[in-house]
């Protein structure tokens, strides 16, 4: 039998843009000097997406009063719940609805002003919205300023998975405006550390003195202390993001703490415990790992364990928010329908030690015994 094979060759094509704009943002948020909701010399129509939560805050009130009824000019806004419960399918399509209705093409803009549900939910939005429109993200909590919304993850969750539905779509442009986290539930607040010290972890050794010796000024939200954690924060993460975009190698290394967090999330009820405090409490579980499997000294395991506890995170093997039986069990299940398994084991990230982090696969009994 006559075999003919052939191949297509394309060029290499990138999700979204082929670039973000990272512009860091001094004083209060002033999004009507960004933006200009109505003006009539704008280059495309924009769909604002934002929560009920950010859409009260006062220096949200005269950005929010331009619109009425939710349209303002060509530019229209949608003003969304708040929260984990809101992360769903549902919201995408609400979103993808709105701007179907406004009459909005592909060459038009979503704008997503939140923490990191809205983030990410507006950045899917757009990039399934008549097979991708541009998107722009103006964070509003840490956590979304130091982690969500840079380098293009976006996506949902689904039957209590964990942004188990997405694509990759990076922002056109980011805006930063540290300000808004003198806003923020001191649980949010804590949450958006939680995501920073992962970063410091990982690749910044003067970051991780800052958490380990000033707890004071960051629980304190010293604006001069915020600036450089989020500072260093987005940048480090860029950095990693221009080597690997869709996360084949180092970029994985940024998910410390989380397939145990994750697995928390989804075990407690989303939305039951914030993301940066189960991720906080997986760094723990993480680095127990690392120790029993005699990668990590027992000195380094004891340092991170006294520094999570400067910002109250859980460091028990079993945290407070889930109870009844079999937990350990409940837990390795989530966590083996974690998205970033390649085989039947559970991939984690562990570390040797400050900067010095492996990706392995490791046995569920292994997983079980850091959960009891």
């Amino acid at each position: 039998m006559k075999k003919v094979t052939f191949q297509i060759a394309y060029p290499s094509i990138h999700a979204g843009t082929e670039k973000s704009e990272i512009n860091f943002m001094s004083g209060t948020p002033d999004l009507i000097d960004v933006y200009n909701p109505g003006a009539e010399d704008a280059p495309c129509k924009r769909f604002f997406v934002t929560d009920a939560t950010v859409a009260s805050l006062d220096c949200m009130k005269n950005f929010i009063a331009k619109f009425d009824d939710g349209v303002c000019g060509n530019d229209c806004l949608l003003i969304l719940g708040s929260g984990e419960p809101f992360k769903t399918i549902e919201s995408v399509l609400s979103i993808i609805t709105a701007a179907l209705e406004a009459g909005f093409s592909r060459k038009d803009l979503f704008v997503g002003i939140g923490g990191g549900v809205i983030c990410d939910l507006t950045a899917f939005a757009a990039s399934i919205f008549k097979r991708g429109a541009a998107v722009e993200l103006v964070p509003t909590t840490l956590l979304a300023m130091v982690d969500a919304s840079i380098g293009g993850k976006t996506g949902c969750d689904y039957q209590n998975y964990k942004n188990m539905i997405g694509s990759f779509f990076p922002a056109k442009r980011l805006f930063y405006w540290p300000e808004f986290v003198q806003y923020l539930p001191e649980n949010q607040y804590n949450s958006g550390l939680a995501e920073a010290f992962k970063t410091a972890l990982l690749f910044d050794k003067e970051m991780y003195d800052l958490f380990k010796n000033e707890a004071d000024k960051l629980n304190a939200r010293d604006p001069e202390t915020l600036d450089l954690i989020i500072n260093k924060s987005v940048r480090a993460k860029a950095a990693v993001v221009e080597k690997d975009f869709t996360e084949q190698g180092i970029r994985a290394t940024l998910n410390l703490g989380h397939t145990f967090g994750h697995a928390l999330e989804s075990v407690a009820g989303l939305g039951k415990i914030t993301h940066g405090a189960a991720v906080a409490w997986g760094i723990g579980r993480a680095v127990t790992l690392s120790y029993k499997k005699e990668y990590c000294r027992e000195a380094f395991m004891n340092e991170i364990f006294d520094v999570l506890k400067l910002y109250g995170w859980e460091t028990a093997a079993i945290p407070s928010v889930v109870y009844g039986g079999g937990i350990a069990e409940r837990l390795l299940n989530v966590m083996h329908n974690d998205k970033k398994n390649l085989t039947d084991k559970v991939r984690v990230i562990i570390q040797n030690g400050l900067q010095d982090t492996v990706i392995e696969e490791v046995k569920d009994s292994e997983i079980l015994s850091v959960l009891k």
